[in-house]
C-alpha cells in the first residue's frame, strides 16, 4: 500500500535522531519548489512569450560558461528520475507518496528553468537594461541551492544517507554531491548571466557617420556616445573574459623575476594570513577557558604570548598588521608597473587609431575616461587579489571549522548569513550600477563642457558668453549631482540591508552558543571563541560588499578604457608589409576611388602620376577633394579601389612608419605643442642637434625672428602655439620639414590664411623644401603655382583639366574661368587683400 511518508517517519516529526525527518524535509522542499520558484518561473515565462522580442543569431555569443550552464542543467534533468528510480526501488525497495511529490516538483521545476534559459538567451524584453537573468530563474536555482545545503544539519542522522552503512547510502551521498556541485554551478554562473545577449548591440542603430573633410560640414555625427565610445549598459560582469585577458598580463610581471618573486611572496603573506585569523580566536578561547578553570601560570603565560604574536601578524583595527604591511611594501613596485604598462598600452593604441576617429573623438571625455580607467586598474588588482580572494577564503575556513568544532548548526547559520550577504550585495550592487554608470557620463559631460570652454576661450571673449558658459557648467553639475544623489542614497539602503543580515545572524549564533554553554556542552571559552571569530569574520565580510561595490565601480570605470582598446585600427600594416625604399621618387595614382562615406563618394577614378623632383598642384572647389589626395598618400585611410604607388611599389603593401619617413608635410592650420619653439622645430626629427635647428630655423626665414624674442629658441608658444602669429607658427611647420629632409613634400595650402606680403616671404621659404623634392601643391590662390609642372583641377571628385598654367588658361575651360575670378577679386579688393594674389606676377600677366 502506498502511503504518504512510508516507514521513514512521519510529517508531523520535525528533528529525529539528530536531524530532520525525511518525509518533513521533502515535503517543504517541494513545497518550496512550487511556491518559490515554479510559479514565479511560470509568470515570467508567459510574460517572456507575450512581451519579448527574438534576437539575431548573430548577436548570440557563446561562451565556456554558457555550456557550462546548459551541461549543468541537462545533467541535473538526467540525475532527477536516475535518483528516483534507484533511490526508491533499487535501494530502498519502495515507493512512498512524498517522494513521488518531490520527484514531480523537482522535475518540472528544471523543466521550467531549461525553458526560461532558453528564452533569455533568444529573446528579450525590450525594458530591460541589464545584462542578467530574471529574478524568477536566479530565485528557482538558490531554492534549489538552499534544498541542497539546508541537509548537511542532519549530518549525524542515522535516518540519511551521510553514514554510508550501506551501499545504497553511498549512491545516494554521491547523488547528492553532485546535486550540491551543480546547482552551487548554476547559481554562481547566473549571476554573471554569460548567454544573456546584450541590449545596445542589437537594438541601437549604429549611426556613426564620419565627416568629408574636406566638404565643410559643420559636426561630425558621433557615435552613440563621443570619440567612438559607446554608452555601456548591463551588468559590468559583461564581458568578464575580454576584460581578465586584457588585465592578465599586468597581474603577472613578465619578464621581471623581481617582481615575480615580489608577488609570490605577497601571495605567501595571504596564505599565512588566513592561517593567523584561524588560530587568533582559538589562543583567545585557550587563554578565557585557562583563567576559567585554573590552569597552570606557565600554559597561561604561553597562550599569551602566542596570542600577542599571531594578533600582531594580524593587525586590528586601524593597523594593517606585520603580514600585511609586508605585502603593501612588496605590492607597491607591483602596482607601479602594471600602471605604467597599462597607461602606455592605451597611449600607443590611441596613436594607432585613424585619423577619422580623432577627427570623432572628444578630447575630454577621452582624457577623463583614460585617468579613470587606469587608476581603476590597480584598485581592482588590489580589491580582487587582496581583499575578495582572502575573504572568501576566510569564509570557507570558518564554515568548515565551525562544523567540525562545534556541529552542523553553527556552520548552518554562517553559510546562511553569508549566503543571505552575498546575494543581497550582489542583486542591490548590480540594481545600483545604472545610476554609478550614469553618474559617470554626466561627470564626463561636466568635464567635457569645462574643457571646451576654456580651449575655446578666445571665441566666448569674442561673443561676451562668459555667463552663458557659467550657466551650462551650472546645469551639468546639477544633473550630475542629481545621479550622485541616486547612488549615494541607493548605497545607504544596501549598507542597511548588510547590516541586519549580519546581526541577525549573530544573534541566532550567540543565542544558539549560549544555550550550548549553559547546558554543559560547551565551554565559556567557546561561547568566546564563536563571538571572537563570527565578529572577526564578519569584519571583512562587511567590507566585501564595500568591495564589491568597489569592483563594480571600478569596471564602471574601466568601461570606457577597454572600449577605446576595443577601437580597432583603421589602416593597419600587412602581416608581409615591406620596408619602403625610395630610389626615383616618383608617385602615381592609378583609377583611385575613395569615399568617407560609402553614399558620397569623394575621388572618382583619379589618376595621375608625378614624375621625380617635378611638382604638382592640386586646385578646385571645397569638397573636390584636393586634401583627400594628400592624405591618401599619407595613408591615413586606405583606398576602396585602385591603386596609389610610390616609386612603383603598392603603398598598401609597405609599413605605414617607412612610407612616411620619406614624406613631409606642411598643413593649412599649424599646430604647435605646448613647448619651446627649439623643441617644436626639433620634432621635424627628434635627434637633431641645436646646431641643425638652427639651420632649418635659417633656411625657413625665422632664426631672426626667435632670436628677437627675449628667450630665443626657449621661448614658450602656449598651447597650440596660440602666441605666434599665423606666419610665425607656418615658418616653424616649415623648419621642421626642412628638418625632416624628406623625399616628397606635401603643401596643403599652406599660404591661403595668410597676407600677400607674409604670404610671399612665406612662398619663399617653400620653394626652398620644394627644390629637387617631388611636391603635391594643395592651392588655393592661383598665383603661388602658376610655376608648377603640372597642375590638375579637380572637380566632383573627378579630374576635370590637366596641365600646365599656360595650357590650362589657353585651354578656356574651368582653370582659366577660376584665374579671371581671381584677378577680379584682386582689382576690387585691392593688391594688400588677404583673399587676393597680390603678386607681382598677377599684376604682370593681369597686364597681358
Amino acid at each position: 500500500m502506498l502511503t504518504y511518508c512510508g516507514n521513514r517517519s512521519d510529517l508531523l516529526s520535525i528533528w529525529i535522531e539528530n536531524g530532520f525527518s525525511p518525509c518533513f524535509y521533502q515535503t517543504v522542499s517541494a513545497s518550496l519548489m512550487v511556491f518559490m520558484a515554479i510559479l514565479p518561473l511560470s509568470f515570467q515565462i508567459h510574460k517572456m512569450r507575450r512581451q519579448a522580442v527574438p534576437v539575431e543569431s548573430k548577436y548570440l555569443v557563446n561562451s565556456f560558461f554558457y555550456m557550462l550552464q546548459w551541461f549543468v542543467l541537462l545533467l541535473l534533468l538526467v540525475e532527477t528520475p536516475v535518483r528516483f528510480a534507484l533511490d526508491w526501488t533499487k535501494v530502498y525497495n519502495e515507493v512512498d507518496g512524498v517522494s513521488v511529490y518531490y520527484f514531480l516538483a523537482r522535475l518540472v521545476l528544471i523543466f521550467m528553468t531549461i525553458a526560461l534559459f532558453r528564452l533569455e538567451r533568444t529573446t528579450l524584453l525590450m525594458h530591460l537594461k541589464l545584462k542578467r537573468h530574471s529574478l524568477a530563474l536566479i530565485l528557482s536555482w538558490a531554492v534549489l541551492l538552499l534544498i541542497e545545503t539546508i541537509v548537511v544539519v542532519s549530518w549525524n542522522s542515522q535516518l540519511w544517507w551521510f553514514r554510508n552503512e550501506h551501499s545504497g547510502d553511498k549512491i545516494a551521498n554521491g547523488l547528492w554531491i553532485t546535486r550540491l556541485v551543480c546547482v552551487s554551478l548554476l547559481f554562481l554562473i547566473s549571476l554573471c548571466a554569460p548567454g544573456v545577449p546584450t541590449l545596445n548591440s542589437w537594438l541601437t542603430v549604429n549611426a556613426d557617420t564620419e565627416r568629408d573633410v574636406e566638404d565643410g560640414m559643420d559636426q561630425l555625427l558621433h557615435h552613440r556616445n563621443t570619440g567612438g565610445m559607446t554608452q555601456q549598459s548591463g551588468s559590468t560582469w559583461s564581458g568578464i573574459k575580454l576584460k581578465v585577458k586584457l588585465l592578465w598580463p599586468y597581474m603577472w610581471p613578465s619578464g621581471n623575476v623581481l617582481l615575480q618573486i615580489n608577488v609570490m611572496i605577497c601571495i605567501g603573506c595571504l596564505v599565512a594570513g588566513r592561517v593567523v585569523n584561524l588560530f587568533v580566536p582559538i589562543f583567545y578561547k585557550n587563554i578565557v577557558n585557562g583563567l576559567t578553570y585554573g590552569n597552570e601560570w606557565s600554559y597561561i603565560l604561553t597562550q599569551i604570548g602566542l596570542y600577542v604574536t599571531l594578533k600582531f601578524m594580524q593587525g586590528g583595527g586601524f593597523t594593517g598588521g606585520f603580514l600585511n604591511g609586508i605585502r603593501s611594501f612588496l605590492w607597491i613596485r607591483v602596482q607601479q608597473f602594471t600602471n605604467r604598462k597599462v597607461q602606455t598600452k592605451l597611449f600607443a593604441h590611441l596613436h594607432a587609431l585613424s585619423l577619422r576617429w580623432h577627427l570623432s573623438r572628444k578630447t575630454g571625455e577621452v582624457l577623463r575616461s583614460i585617468d579613470r580607467g587606469t587608476q581603476s586598474i590597480n584598485t581592482l588588482l588590489s580589491y580582487i587579489v587582496f581583499s575578495i580572494l582572502p575573504t572568501i577564503a576566510d569564509i570557507l575556513v570558518a564554515i568548515v571549522y565551525f562544523v567540525a568544532y562545534f556541529n552542523a548548526w553553527f556552520g548552518l547559520i554562517v553559510f546562511v548569513c553569508i549566503g543571505l550577504y552575498l546575494a543581497d550585495t550582489i542583486l542591490v550592487t548590480e540594481w545600483r550600477t545604472k545610476f554609478r554608470r550614469d553618474m559617470n557620463t554626466k561627470d564626463n559631460r561636466a568635464k567635457q563642457r569645462a574643457i571646451d570652454s576654456l580651449l575655446n576661450f578666445e571665441t566666448v571673449k569674442y561673443y561676451n558668453a562668459e555667463n552663458y558658459e557659467v550657466e551650462k557648467y551650472d546645469d551639468a553639475i546639477v544633473d550630475y549631482q542629481s545621479s550622485e544623489f541616486k547612488s549615494n542614497a541607493s548605497l545607504v539602503l544596501l549598507n542597511a540591508s548588510q547590516s541586519l543580515i549580519i546581526n541577525v545572524g549573530l544573534l541566532v549564533g550567540s543565542i544558539l552558543c549560549a544555550k550550548f554553554v549553559i547546558d554543559g556542552t560547551f565551554q565559556v571559552g567557546d561561547f568566546v571563541l564563536f563571538g571572537t571569530y563570527i565578529v572577526q569574520l564578519y569584519t571583512p565580510l562587511n567590507f566585501f560588499g564595500t568591495y564589491y561595490r568597489m569592483i563594480q565601480a571600478n569596471f564602471i570605470d574601466m568601461e570606457n578604457m577597454f572600449e577605446l582598446f576595443d577601437q580597432e585600427e583603421e589602416v593597419r600594416d600587412n602581416v608581409d608589409a615591406i620596408t619602403l625604399e625610395v630610389q626615383d621618387k616618383s608617385v602615381e595614382f592609378d583609377n583611385v576611388c575613395f569615399s568617407y562615406q560609402p553614399e558620397k563618394p569623394i575621388l572618382k577614378n583619379v589618376s595621375f602620376r608625378v614624375n621625380p623632383g617635378e611638382t604638382i598642384a592640386l586646385v578646385g572647389p571645397s569638397g573636390s577633394g584636393k586634401s583627400t589626395i594628400i592624405r591618401l598618400l599619407f595613408r591615413f585611410y586606405d583606398i576602396q579601389s585602385g591603386v596609389i604607388r610610390i616609386d612603383n611599389t603598392d603603398i598598401s603593401t609597405v609599413t605605414q612608419s617607412s612610407l612616411r619617413q620619406y614624406i613631409g608635410v606642411v598643413p593649412q592650420d599649424t599646430v604647435l605643442f605646448n613647448d619651446n619653439i627649439q623643441n617644436n622645430i626639433r620634432y621635424g626629427r627628434v635627434t637633431a642637434a641645436d646646431s641643425e635647428v638652427e639651420a632649418a630655423a635659417r633656411a625657413a626665414d625665422i632664426h631672426d625672428k626667435i632670436n628677437s624674442f627675449p628667450d630665443g629658441y626657449q621661448t614658450m608658444v602656449g598651447e597650440r602655439g596660440l602666441k605666434l602669429s599665423g606666419g610665425e607658427k607656418q615658418r616653424v611647420a616649415i623648419a621642421r620639414t626642412i628638418l625632416k629632409a624628406p623625399d616628397f613634400v606635401l603643401l596643403d595650402e599652406a599660404t591661403s590664411a595668410l597676407d600677400t606680403t607674409t604670404e610671399r616671404h612665406i612662398q619663399e621659404s617653400l620653394d626652398k623644401i620644394s627644390t629637387g623634392k617631388t611636391t603635391i601643391v594643395v592651392a588655393h590662390r592661383l598665383s603661388t603655382i602658376v610655376n608648377a609642372n603640372t597642375i590638375i583641377v579637380l572637380q566632383d571628385g573627378e579630374i576635370a583639366e590637366m596641365g600646365s598654367h599656360e595650357e590650362l588658361l589657353k585651354a578656356n575651360g574651368v582653370y582659366n574661368g577660376m584665374w579671371a575670378q581671381q584677378l577680379a577679386d584682386v582689382s576690387e579688393y585691392g593688391e594688400n587683400s588677404g583673399s587676393g594674389s597680390g603678386n607681382e606676377k598677377d599684376k604682370e600677366t593681369k597686364k597681358k
